[in-house]
């Protein structure tokens, strides 16, 4: 994933990010089926879509934890 896709992933909000964590998921699953029935041929999909869900879910603790955080300073 590009620094400007993964700037792009920032402005988005917590359900978007949740929604596109499953499609990536779902795309995961997807290219482990295709490479235990020998139908990938590029094996290096599998690695970047892995770190893709990661970046992704990444993101989403980032924006949970600033929540967490905007609400415990604004109750203070």
């Amino acid at each position: 994933m590009k620094q400007s896709e993964l700037k792009d992933l920032r402005t988005l909000t917590v359900p978007e990010l949740l929604q596109k964590a499953r499609e990536t998921k779902e795309q995961l699953f997807n290219l482990r089926f295709q490479l235990r029935t020998g139908h990938l041929s590029d094996f290096s999909r599998v690695k970047a879509t892995k770190r893709e869900y990661a970046q992704i879910q990444t993101v989403i603790s980032e924006k949970r934890l600033a929540e967490i955080t905007e609400a415990s300073h604004g109750a203070a």
